[in-house]
């Protein structure tokens, strides 16, 4: 049986992942936020940081060691991958984490290495995670007291591709994928690139072909075919604040047709909350799941009649971040997928 109320703690608060969740936990039914941490601001309220979070309910920023975990069910881990593994492998047991770094998301310490460029510090904590892309994971969830969240990029490319790799419609290569990112996907660290200047006005490919992010595209997508596949990965930023879209060129197994990979999209997720095929030449657009947690996706025809388009936009602080913690949370806790997140997509 589910618990009726949970007490959640956000480790690495202060940063756009971790308002995000306080923005979706504050509305959710069964969530109490009890411990907010964030080292660098500790002593400070989440006003002082964000000023938009001013709820009077909120406890002080503190630090991660002065939080005492004992009272807590779940905690979400807002902190910069190689920091993650080494607080995570600290706290008890008995908690549920949710793990939004990219931390746990390789299941091969080698392949962490490779993207990473470092070792894994936590290998044991690492086995017993589950990749937490929650439609394609949904029913082993329950069953695993660690949760990676999945990448945003990877979330945005793999909900359109898994479908027809798994039905076995899909060819290994090529798949390319070019995507775009808003400016929050970066972080909130200062860094000369994000600068307003910088960004403003113009749109910039970077990590050509070795963003980290293709470790898990590796990974999931050759689980699903069963075969390595060969994926062009080259993400861009754009002058926008949050979202993101992905356009990927694949090709289908002979004997297949667009109509197949439509019809077998509209199988997988006819039924879905968060995940909707849209209307034959619908062209999905970032304005329509801006701060909600809902993936649009569609599919078009290629240049011959088993090439393929692939179409797919997020929020990349929701679905790609928080919105998608919280739908883990609500299957690791028991309760309704959808509760706390099924509010309306900001416009415009």
């Amino acid at each position: 049986m589910a618990q009726t109320r949970i007490r959640c703690a956000i480790i690495g608060a202060s940063g756009y992942t971790g308002a995000e969740l306080i923005r979706l936990l504050r509305s959710h039914p069964h969530a109490d936020i009890a411990a907010l941490s964030a080292n660098s601001h500790a002593g400070q309220h989440m006003q002082d940081v964000f000023p938009h979070l001013f709820y009077d309910t909120l406890p002080p920023l503190t630090t991660t060691e002065a939080i005492n975990f004992d009272d807590i069910d779940v905690a979400f881990c807002c902190l910069p991958h190689a920091t993650s593994q080494k607080i995570i492998a600290t706290l008890p047991k008995h908690l549920k984490i949710i793990d939004l770094s990219a931390d746990f998301r390789l299941v091969d310490a080698e392949a962490y290495r490779h993207w990473y460029g470092e070792e894994h510090h936590a290998p044991a904590l690492q086995a017993e995670a589950l990749y937490g892309l929650t439609e394609h994971y949904r029913t082993d969830l329950p069953n695993h007291r660690l949760i990676a969240n999945p990448g945003c990029y990877p979330t945005c490319s793999l909900l359109p591709l898994l479908p027809l790799a798994k039905a076995g419609m899909l060819e290994a290569d090529p798949v390319i994928i070019d995507a775009k990112s808003g400016v929050s996907g970066a972080g909130r660290t200062i860094k000369q690139g994000m600068l307003y200047n910088e960004v403003s006005e113009g749109m910039t490919a970077y990590s050509v072909n070795h963003h980290r992010h293709m470790g898990e595209l590796h990974q999931e997508l050759g689980l699903a075919l069963g075969a390595q596949p060969s994926i062009t990965f080259v993400p861009h930023l754009i002058p926008q604040k949050r979202g993101m879209v992905a356009t990927i060129y694949a090709r289908l197994q002979s004997g297949y047709d667009i109509n197949a990979a439509r019809a077998q999209l509209h199988q997988t997720y006819a039924n879905e909350p968060f995940v909707h095929l849209m209307p034959q030449g619908n062209v999905p657009s970032t304005h329509s799941v801006r701060g909600s947690n809902h993936c649009l996706i569609n599919i078009f025809a290629g240049s011959d009649a088993r090439s393929i388009i692939l179409i797919s936009v997020i929020d990349n602080l929701m679905k790609g971040a928080s919105g998608q913690a919280v739908q883990n949370m609500n299957l690791l806790c028991g309760f309704p997928e959808t509760e706390g997140l099924m509010g309306s997509a900001l416009f415009p």
